[in-house]
């Protein structure tokens, strides 16, 4: 479990340098799933899955010389953990802590157990220029903040199992619960129509741990096509739509911590939302 943080604490800048700090750390971990892990259409081979037990995120398993191995990424403290067969082989902690020296760890890790080294891949996608700009890790003083987006990852990642899980009778239906490397968001993506065309529905539901948009984590319900924004239902509260660039339900943080009970209430806003932006695309 993530160590105990007051999600009513008003800290957008702390949140923001906990974020690029463990954005950068997860990208890396994601590098070897990306090196070793079986390529798939959509690039889940490189998607993260938080592990509540630790509070951290990891990477789907690896098959390995030395049997299953994945790699896990804890939020506070900020560290990487080599882990074969459910223990820990080793851990490196991020704090003070070079990038190059991080990755030339992992690959270490990685290779002497027959796998292939994280720095022989690169992303296929763009990373924020924040996050690429990292050449240090520096976690002192970021620890309250590292706290904080543990708890909202935790929360997050609670929500959207029961949500897809509830929704598990659609057709094709939710998607696992991703942590995607280049967003640094958690979500399921729920579709209603089979894949072949740009225009098959579905509807991504996730938290932003923030970025451009919002600088402060935030929950989405994103229909897809994009809804005509001149005609959108009334949304459950505390959330509001966004229009500018895509059209989604959003309720943030600072909107969120108004909830007298935050579990039910952020429970009604992901469910009343997604019906609403399942009527519209059915409709």
């Amino acid at each position: 479990m993530p160590p105990a943080a007051d999600l009513t604490i008003a800290t957008p800048e702390l949140l923001k340098d906990a974020r690029i700090m463990a954005h950068n750390a997860a990208q890396i971990a994601a590098l070897a799933a990306l090196a070793n892990i079986p390529a798939r259409p959509d690039y889940s081979h490189t998607a993260l899955h938080w592990e509540a037990a630790s509070g951290g995120f990891q990477t789907g398993v690896m098959d390995s010389a030395d049997g299953p191995v994945l790699i896990r990424v804890t939020l506070a403290p900020l560290a990487m953990w080599l882990v074969r067969g459910g223990e820990t082989v080793d851990m490196i902690a991020l704090n003070d802590t070079d990038e190059a020296d991080c990755l030339g760890w992992l690959d270490v890790g990685l290779t002497e157990r027959g796998l292939r080294a994280a720095s022989g891949v690169k992303h296929p996608f763009k990373l924020p220029a924040d996050v690429v700009a990292i050449t240090r890790f520096k976690t002192a003083g970021l620890e309250t903040g590292l706290q904080l987006l543990a708890r909202w990852y935790d929360l997050a990642n609670h929500q959207l199992l029961t949500f897809a899980a509830k929704h598990s009778n659609i057709t094709p239906g939710p998607s696992p619960v991703y942590c995607w490397p280049h967003h640094f968001d958690i979500a399921t993506y729920v579709s209603l129509d089979a894949e072949g065309t740009k225009n098959a529905r579905g509807i991504g539901t996730g938290l932003s741990p923030g970025d451009q948009n919002y600088g402060e984590p935030y929950i989405y319900i994103n229909p897809w096509p994009h809804l005509d924004a001149s005609a959108l239902p009334q949304l459950p509260a505390p959330g509001h739509w966004h229009t500018d660039g895509f059209v989604g339900a959003i309720a943030t943080a600072s909107e969120l911590v108004t909830l007298t009970d935050m579990e039910a209430g952020l429970a009604e806003f992901i469910e009343g939302s997604f019906s609403l932006g399942r009527t519209a695309l059915e409709g």
